[in-house]
């Protein structure tokens, strides 16, 4: 009824004119240009390709120890977040199976406790500001000793006397 009222009104068919002069070239250039190149994804997060690691990039090499550290620091972010679900998801069951959480929700602090032991063993005591290249020594070192002491935390081998 409204419609057949502007339609009438010559200030109404004014006002439809300039509106459809002023919509239809935006909406052909979105329907047309637009969403034809938009590119769909069928994953919620961006996937970045994987990048050779910092023991495979040349030590002039630049760029690939520039990817290699970027790459470095989201897998952080990722892990560090994975470890925080996973400890949300403990306190969670902790809080609904209150009287027996202990028994009910011992799966979950297993694989919390093993998580944060695996985080703590690639990022742990590297700062705010560590990189590849000192998680990679890190790992070396960490290598080194347990070929010379067994592993780590099971105390140091006993040496057998020198004659």
């Amino acid at each position: 009824m409204d419609e057949e009222r502007n339609n009438r009104n010559p200030l109404g068919r004014f006002l439809n004119t300039v509106a459809t002069v002023l919509d239809t070239p935006v909406v052909w250039f979105r329907e047309s240009i637009v969403e034809p190149n938009r590119s769909t994804y069928n994953w919620y997060h961006q996937k970045f390709r994987r990048v050779p690691t910092i023991d495979e990039c040349y030590t002039d090499d630049i760029v690939c120890q520039m990817e290699a550290n970027l790459q470095f620091k989201r897998d952080r972010l990722v892990d560090s977040d994975i470890l925080n679900i996973l400890r949300l998801r403990f306190e969670d069951c902790t809080l609904y199976e209150k009287p027996n959480s202990l028994e009910k929700c011992k799966g979950l602090l297993e694989q919390y406790e093993k998580a944060a032991e695996n985080w703590f063993i690639k990022y742990g005591d590297l700062g705010g500001y560590g990189g590849a290249r000192e998680a990679y020594m890190k790992q070396k070192h960490r290598l080194i000793w347990e070929r010379r002491h067994g592993p780590v935390g099971s105390g140091m081998k006993e040496t057998a006397p020198q004659a």
